[in-house]
């Protein structure tokens, strides 16, 4: 190279240096601006929520269960006192709701236009009234998330929704079906993963939980299948979420963490909760006795990746530190002293059935105030699948319990078998009555055993299934 290039060369360097710096800098400072924005609107807070109050003409007092199973061909007089015998154990009271086709004595048909109906008289309900409480209109909606078991039409609930409230041709519609009474989590971790995956942008996200029971109604004799019938009523909630920090202000929480665990490799837990056909070709969802287990083992399993996540470092330490005492003693059965409420101030557990609130209880070292707001919600409005969650927390705002500052464990079984779980902090202090306006001043009450079947005493010769309940 002659000496007038390498000169050249040379004056070229310090030239293209001082170009390229303000350049990275530059390139830098966006994308550390591009990081912090996205992180601000990877969050995901609650809005509002509503929990859906049917008409009291559809409550289903004692006398009425026992004319519904009373006027069923299929039943004998056995079945009928056995399954009265679960609805005195099964915890709930006299102010349940069913659908209108079973008051209107269509339990056993299962007409399509029955379904269809009651998810009509819901979403004109709950989602209408969420709307008008919160001032979001359909138009403002990007993303639509839909959870239903028992019923899937064609065209789906989520475009039946868009449809009936004329919402954007862009909305980004979900509809979830067959993933049990833990499908609200499931719908909340698809909200979630839209927002991160649409930030910066703002998203706002309309999470939809019912079941319809019209259709999912069994009337047969199968012992296991019955149990559904004593646990299952009436109820839903629509839930407005977002990932827009600018009215983050207005949210009543903020989620944290979400964790889904599915054991269904295991086959007692897979088969715990199963569709099937009875020996009449009856369908219905049979109940195993196994249930309260595999909720257990589903939590436990779920808690490995959850406690981490939620506890302090002092309790974790302590964790770590009484495991290592164990092991080096050789002791032959390891025990690990969980202390929830460490990291937890409310737990909001799925009211499935007085069993797998009993069994929570017991195996992690919860108390009957940890579990009152499940076993109220148990009693009052039944075991409304997947939205039962929302009237657990709609019970604890009712109280005034919920105050800023304050950590709410959520936690949702369902077939599978499945336990997801999340975290909420709430952003300030609760105190709306909702569905529990009209009652929430009778509750907690002391015992939730079914008084009104003593004038049936002859119910008492029937099987005893205490394993059930």
């Amino acid at each position: 190279m002659c000496s007038a290039s390498k000169k050249l060369m040379m004056e070229l360097i310090p030239l293209s240096a001082i170009t390229l710096v303000p350049a990275i800098t530059l390139a830098m400072a966006y994308l550390a601006w591009t990081a912090v924005t996205r992180r601000r609107h990877s969050q995901c807070y609650l809005l509002d929520y509503v929990c859906y109050k049917p008409s009291d003409d559809r409550k289903v007092t004692t006398d009425m269960a026992f004319a519904i199973a009373e006027r069923n061909k299929h039943l004998g007089l056995p079945e009928i006192r056995y399954l009265l015998r679960l609805v005195s154990r099964a915890g709930l009271g006299e102010q349940t709701y069913v659908p209108s086709s079973v008051l209107a004595c269509r339990e056993n048909f299962r007409i399509h236009q029955d379904g269809l109906d009651e998810m009509d008289a819901f979403f004109n309900d709950a989602i209408t009234g969420l709307f008008a409480k919160t001032g979001f209109g359909p138009r403002y909606v990007d993303a639509l998330i839909v959870n239903v078991n028992f019923l899937c039409p064609e065209p789906d609930l989520a475009s039946r929704i868009v449809h009936n409230y004329g919402m954007r041709e862009d909305v980004m519609a979900y509809n979830v079906a067959g993933m049990g009474c833990s499908a609200t989590l499931v719908s909340l971790d698809i909200a979630q993963n839209v927002m991160w995956a649409r930030a910066p942008r703002p998203v706002l996200a309309l999470v939809v939980s019912t079941e319809a029971l019209s259709t999912g109604w069994y009337g047969g004799r199968d012992k296991s299948m019955m149990l559904g019938l004593c646990l299952f009523r009436c109820g839903g909630a629509a839930a407005l979420l977002t990932n827009n920090p600018a009215i983050s202000g207005r949210a009543k929480m903020k989620l944290r963490h979400i964790v889904r665990t599915n054991v269904a490799a295991n086959d007692d837990a897979y088969s715990a909760i199963l569709q099937r056909e009875d020996a009449d070709n009856l369908v219905g969802f049979s109940i195993s006795k196994t249930l309260p287990k595999a909720a257990v083992r589903a939590f436990a399993t779920n808690l490995k990746r959850l406690v981490p996540r939620i506890l302090p470092v002092r309790e974790l330490a302590r964790l770590a530190a009484d495991l290592l005492h164990q092991k080096l003693s050789r002791s032959e059965r390891i025990k690990i002293d969980l202390n929830l409420k460490a990291g937890v101030d409310h737990f909001c557990l799925h009211s499935g059935g007085v069993a797998v609130i009993e069994a929570v209880k017991k195996n992690f070292g919860l108390n009957e105030v940890d579990v009152e707001p499940s076993r109220m919600t148990l009693h009052r409005w039944g075991n409304t699948s997947a939205s039962s969650v929302w009237y657990v927390l709609s019970y604890m705002e009712a109280k005034r319990r919920l105050k800023k500052g304050d950590r709410v464990l959520m936690v949702t079984f369902g077939s599978g078998f499945k336990c997801n779980s999340c975290m909420w902090d709430v952003m300030g202090d609760l105190a709306d009555k909702g569905a529990w306006e009209e009652c929430i001043d009778e509750y907690p009450v002391e015992n939730t055993v079914n008084a009104s079947l003593d004038k049936y005493g002859w119910i008492n010769d029937a099987e005893d299934d205490s394993t059930l309940f």
